[in-house]
């Protein structure tokens, strides 16, 4: 195994953790955004105020996504199993 096929491997996981990581990551960046222009509005200074909306949303973006965010882990590691072979000489 060369530096270059570790490098690879590197790159593919860390693509593969942001594209699995982004939807939830932006569920939660809209919704805390959405409640930061609400509390400006009303002058409303609760830091609590994000955590049960933040919660429920994560929490749905990773029911509705989580077949999508399971497959694209599932394939990933399933590329590294098939391409074992050619890793360990």
């Amino acid at each position: 195994m060369s530096t270059s096929d570790v490098i690879t491997i590197a790159r593919d996981a860390l693509y593969c953790i942001i594209i699995t990581s982004a939807p939830v990551l932006l569920v939660s960046l809209v919704i805390g955004l959405v409640i930061s222009v609400f509390q400006t509005v009303t002058s409303i200074q609760e830091q609590t105020l994000t955590f049960v909306p933040k919660i429920l949303g994560i929490f749905l973006s990773i029911m509705l996504l989580g077949h999508w965010m399971l497959n694209n882990m599932t394939t990933f590691m399933e590329d590294l199993w098939s391409n074992f072979s050619t890793y360990i000489r």
